[in-house]
């Protein structure tokens, strides 16, 4: 497979269209809200962090998806499997979250009457702050943490679909950022310390079509001493130019594409919380997932419907890097998702 470079430039041309699909390491081209040929509705733009240690981690949102506003947040603890989420939803934002252009600048801040959230950039780092005063059964919830990056390279791709020449997806992963900060949720008291801590960001900027499944998997960790992570995923868009799949390990190196091998009940339905196998067409990427917890969320409403398999657990494989290097790894923690949209 020949994966095409992204070079540098505006994201879109004139005509609303991508002017390049691709991949790169980094957010290489300019993406304006004002260049977008569609209407509001469509446009989608999000910011989510993930931030998690071997005990628990909190999973942070803002999304504003053209007729509706996302807040998120969640906390998840893998010791015990609890999980909780809230999702407050605001009508026809189209826009007025002011979702900055750029992953790299810009902050972004929210606040109501029950709820204030908070992403910034400090000093090369990121900030993330959450204060929600009843939360759970009336406790609060409450984040401080700082992520600073470990590596100049991220997984960026520009991703059309087909005969669809004015929808595209604009994505950033950064991967393996240190985490340190505390959380407070059910009046106890949690420390992210960067040790064992990291953070993963997913910064996404499009004009998506209706109905869509994608497949999406990340871990980070110590590998012999070093920050080793990955970003996998496919299922949506036309992907002939370009994955999202790599490495990071001393730098990033490029996968073709993989598949996720869910495992099946007796009525054919998706077996998440058993042992997912995960392969690779040009062989670099095998492993075995053994899930821990399931972030699963299901919303039917009219015409719209979010079918949500964020779950968590422990990669077991082996990884190929650009040098012909096969790295072991063992009980790496990430997670792995399938999420159907119709949005």
């Amino acid at each position: 497979m020949n994966q095409i470079k992204l070079e540098p430039g505006k994201l879109l041309d004139k005509k609303g269209r991508l002017s390049q699909s691709g991949y790169a390491t980094e957010l290489i081209k300019t993406y304006d809200r004002h260049d977008i040929k569609a209407g509001k509705l469509r446009i989608k733009e999000w910011d989510y962090y993930l931030v998690y240690n071997k005990d628990f981690g909190i999973a942070l949102t803002i999304a504003d998806n053209g007729y509706m506003g996302l807040i998120s947040a969640s906390f998840l603890d893998f010791i015990t499997g609890e999980v909780q989420t809230i999702s407050p939803m605001k009508l026809m934002t189209l826009g007025k979250l002011g979702m900055p252009s750029s992953s790299e600048t810009g902050d972004l801040h929210y606040k109501d009457d029950k709820l204030e959230i908070h992403f910034t950039h400090e000093n090369g780092a990121r900030r993330i702050k959450l204060n929600i005063p009843k939360f759970y059964k009336q406790s609060s919830f409450y984040i401080d943490v700082t992520l600073t990056p470990t590596m100049d390279e991220s997984m960026v791709i520009a991703t059309p679909f087909r005969k669809k020449s004015r929808k595209f997806y604009y994505n950033q992963k950064i991967i393996g950022m240190r985490a340190n900060g505390s959380v407070n949720y059910k009046n106890q008291h949690y420390v992210f310390d960067p040790v064992e801590s990291f953070g993963i960001l997913d910064w996404g900027r499009g004009v998506w079509t209706y109905d869509n499944t994608w497949y999406w998997s990340a871990a980070n960790g110590i590998l012999d001493g070093k920050v080793f992570g990955f970003n996998l995923g496919y299922g949506f868009g036309d992907t002939t130019s370009a994955t999202e799949n790599i490495l990071f390990y001393d730098g990033a190196h490029k996968l073709e594409h993989v598949t996720f091998n869910i495992p099946q009940k007796e009525d054919g339905s998706p077996d998440y919380l058993s042992p997912w196998q995960f392969t690779s067409s040009d062989g670099r990427f095998e492993a075995t997932f053994n899930p821990i917890l399931d972030r699963s969320a299901y919303t039917s409403f009219g015409i719209l419907l979010s079918d949500q398999h964020q779950v968590f657990g422990y990669f077991n494989g082996s990884a190929v890097l650009d040098s012909g290097e096969i790295l072991k790894f063992e009980n790496l923690l990430g997670f792995a998702e399938k999420v159907r949209n119709k949005w």
